[in-house]
């Protein structure tokens, strides 16, 4: 079969995906649009009546805005790391999750940095960031960190769509007008040519390498925030690395969920496989371990250290938030390791139940670390203004919180609306450089 024809094929089988919603899509879509709105209430309501209708109050600045920010932020740098080593080592199974991974990267760094605007009660004087930056302030760079990363994960995403865009425009007949024009001016008349695929490939090749950087480089910042204060439980020289491993430990499980939850709803059985599955869930208990350790470090050296101010961030630990630190500590890293260090365990529902938890493990991990050191201040608590000192977040903050996740899960498939889950020029690619043997989608899958 040539290379057009397998086109054409491909723009067949994908179509449905494209231009057809079934009547479960269009439920979910108003639920997502549902939780949307319930949050958009719930900010309207925050602005107009102040952080007062929040849980944050004297002591505790930072609640659950600020947890979300670092899950998806961190979400997106492990997502960009993960991408670009799929790119640039040109792992043969990429083809299956690169796109799902980049998709990923792109709509958590736009969700990410709105829980931070939840934050600031004046977003009147937000322009002043821009204006009156203080270089000295590790936020000024975080800020910097993460428009670089957006500009450069923009830039990266649609370099790796130009193809798929070529393939839709030239084989759409049937698609609505405007999806037709759509795509002609995002293929920027690009034709997949020898000469314009090479150079492409050498192009998103050095883009994977900035990518990576970049990634680390951000999330380095972002830990800094913390680590560079004297706050007990955030003063550590270790929390840069912790924080870069925790995000792969989050990066790699959102992936395996979203594998999961693509290939069930949108048959893809024959494009995403069990092989993909283990080899992530491989990867998951190499991360939980790494993981774990750092985990391990960060509490043994505070509580071998017998500091006065560490003892008590520990009592609060202990006593306020024992069930959390249990499920965020024990069950969230030594329940994935458990499933994913026997081969037997390594099914495609196992897998994702390890996922699952080692998500859920590490979210509530990020809580443990902002809001139990913020609940341990250095002067005496007052036992007359208790609740200036204990969190608990409110109605507002979780319908937010859930916004955000409705969100992303909403993004998230409208860009699959827009290119296939699954990119056709890595297809075609693949075939064409003739690793599988066969024709058709027989040859792709052997890998």
């Amino acid at each position: 079969m040539d290379v057009d024809s397998r086109k054409r094929e491909l723009v067949k089988e994908f179509s449905p995906m494209l231009l057809k919603s079934t009547k479960w899509f269009k439920i979910w879509v108003g639920i997502l649009v549902g939780f949307i709105v319930w949050g958009l209430a719930a900010f309207v309501i925050q602005v107009v009546k102040g952080h007062e209708v929040t849980g944050m109050r004297d002591n505790v600045v930072w609640g659950i805005y600020i947890i979300n920010f670092i899950f998806f932020v961190c979400l997106s740098y492990s997502g960009a790391f993960i991408s670009g080593i799929l790119h640039f080592f040109k792992t043969p199974w990429k083809n299956s999750v690169s796109r799902m991974v980049e998709i990923i990267t792109v709509v958590s760094l736009i969700i990410g940095p709105i829980f931070i605007l939840l934050c600031i009660g004046r977003l009147d004087r937000l322009h002043y960031l821009f204006l009156y930056p203080r270089i000295q302030s590790p936020i000024t760079w975080d800020i910097i960190a993460i428009i670089t990363d957006l500009i450069g994960c923009f830039i990266y995403l649609y370099l790796t769509f130009i193809p798929d865009f070529a393939i839709l425009r030239d084989n759409s007949g049937d698609a609505p007008k405007w999806r037709r024009k759509l795509y002609t001016f995002l293929a920027i008349g690009y034709r997949d040519t020898t000469t314009q695929r090479n150079r492409l490939h050498k192009i998103t090749r050095i883009m994977s390498a900035m990518i990576i950087a970049l990634a680390i480089v951000a999330y380095t910042v972002l830990a800094w925030i913390f680590s560079l204060t004297l706050q007990p439980g955030w003063n550590s020289t270790i929390f840069a690395p912790y924080f870069i491993v925790a995000g792969l430990y989050s990066g790699v499980g959102v992936i395996i969920i979203a594998m999961y939850l693509v290939r069930k709803y949108f048959k893809l059985d024959h494009y995403i496989r069990k092989v993909h599955f283990i080899g992530a869930g491989v990867i998951l208990l190499v991360i939980s371990l790494l993981f774990g350790y750092f985990t391990f470090s960060e509490y043994f050296s505070r509580w071998f250290s017998h500091k006065t101010h560490d003892a008590d961030l520990l009592d609060t630990l202990f006593n306020q938030y024992f069930w959390e630190f249990i499920f965020a500590n024990y069950i969230g890293v030594l329940v994935p390791i458990v499933i994913l260090f026997f081969k037997r365990f390594r099914t495609i529902k196992s897998i994702t139940f390890a996922a699952v938890i080692a998500v859920l493990g590490l979210w509530l991990n990020r809580y443990l670390i902002v809001v139990p050191t913020l609940e341990t201040p250095y002067l005496p608590i007052q036992d007359t203004r208790p609740e200036f000192i204990h969190y608990s977040a409110t109605w507002i903050e979780w319908a937010l919180s859930f916004a955000g996740v409705a969100a992303f899960v909403l993004f998230f498939l409208l860009l699959m609306r827009l290119v296939p889950i699954i990119p056709m020029s890595g297809i075609i690619d693949y075939e064409r450089e003739g690793k599988g043997g066969t024709s058709g989608v027989t040859q792709y899958q052997l890998k």
